[in-house]
């Protein structure tokens, strides 16, 4: 188990390093190549009408004019001890990781972006709990219930949760649920810590909203893996032998299911924890997706990039824990030695 965990960690970090060299191409080389001069570049750091002086400033500061194998070593650099920058007579200084120095805050990225984490994660993994008890339960009712109202209702709901997007149902949800009908609070994000029945109250028509998406893909993904499991040989010797018909569900065809919808489920959480972009700015949660959606119109590259390298390290660290869930979830699945 330990070597496994190893190996795993080792082409995570490997896979963080693959992120990071393309992250650095798609906002550094890309551009070069596309005709970019320095001066262009440096002009998406200085916002608008930047004079000929600040330019030129700005790409000595930030090595823009550099060969692109000294631009990637500095770069790695800061991410793994930390960078400074200068204006003036003033120095600040970047502790590592450093993501990078937003001009447009005029401040470090990562404190920004953990300031915000709390947010986006109260919103991953509370949507991410609707959404996989709910899918779950609905696609195991519907293929135990085969053809019968119920299935037919709930196959056509996650037929409508996966061609609705966030953007149109949370817009929905506020028109009726909040301005019209009263049902949820109009107030701004409050920390669990502080008012842990105030966040609920904010939180929950997010989860709902974001979790109804998520849930269709679930709920049609586990009725599908449920049929194909309730016709196999082992199911009609298990009821042969007089086992229960929720010991037949639950234990022996429910478990061989789980085993894709705990990969789709660590690919989501992870994307979900990088920035719930829609879903943050549909409801002004201030969470990293709408940090990340500001950065876009303002233009701030460093932001965009340390986001970006933000969602990456949680796909790789769920992903990890999908693989060591294997096991537990089938066990079928042997971890190899």
């Amino acid at each position: 188990m330990l070597n496994y965990i190893l190996r795993r960690l080792g082409a995570g970090l490997l896979l963080l390093a693959v992120v990071t060299a393309v992250t650095f191409c798609i906002f550094y080389v890309l551009p070069r190549w596309a005709g970019v001069t320095p001066r262009g570049m440096a002009a998406m750091y200085v916002g608008k009408a930047p004079t000929p002086e600040a330019l030129d400033a700005t790409v000595a500061r930030l090595g823009l004019d550099q060969p692109i194998a000294v631009q990637f070593f500095d770069f790695v650099k800061s991410l793994l001890f930390g960078s400074e920058y200068t204006f003036g007579r003033e120095t600040v200084e970047c502790a590592a990781p450093c993501l990078g120095y937003s001009f447009t805050t005029n401040s470090p990225v990562l404190p920004q972006l953990l300031d915000r984490l709390p947010v986006t994660m109260s919103l991953a993994f509370g949507a991410a709990v609707i959404w996989v008890i709910g899918g779950v339960a609905v696609g195991v009712l519907s293929a135990v219930k085969k053809g019968s109202l119920f299935d037919r209702l709930a196959m056509g709901t996650a037929l409508v949760g996966v061609s609705m997007p966030v953007y149109f149902t949370g817009l929905l949800a506020l028109a009726f649920l909040v301005h019209e009908w009263n049902l949820f609070p109009v107030s701004r994000y409050v920390p669990l810590g502080e008012d842990p029945v105030g966040w609920f109250q904010v939180m929950i028509l997010p989860w709902v909203t974001l979790a109804f998406l998520h849930a269709a893909q679930y709920a049609r993904q586990t009725r599908a893996g449920m049929l194909e499991t309730l016709g196999e040989d082992y199911i009609r010797t298990a009821r042969a032998k007089g086992l229960s018909e929720r010991r037949v569900i639950f234990k022996h065809a429910l478990r061989p299911t789980l085993t894709p919808i705990v990969t789709i489920f660590g690919l989501d959480l992870g994307l979900v924890l990088g920035g719930a972009i829609l879903t943050e700015k549909v409801f002004s949660l201030n969470g990293v997706g709408a940090y990340a959606i500001d950065a876009i119109i303002g233009k701030d590259l460093p932001v965009v990039l340390g986001v970006t390298l933000l969602g990456a390290v949680f796909i790789v660290i769920c992903n990890l824990i999908v693989d060591l869930l294997y096991p537990i979830v089938d066990p079928r699945v042997r971890i190899a030695k």
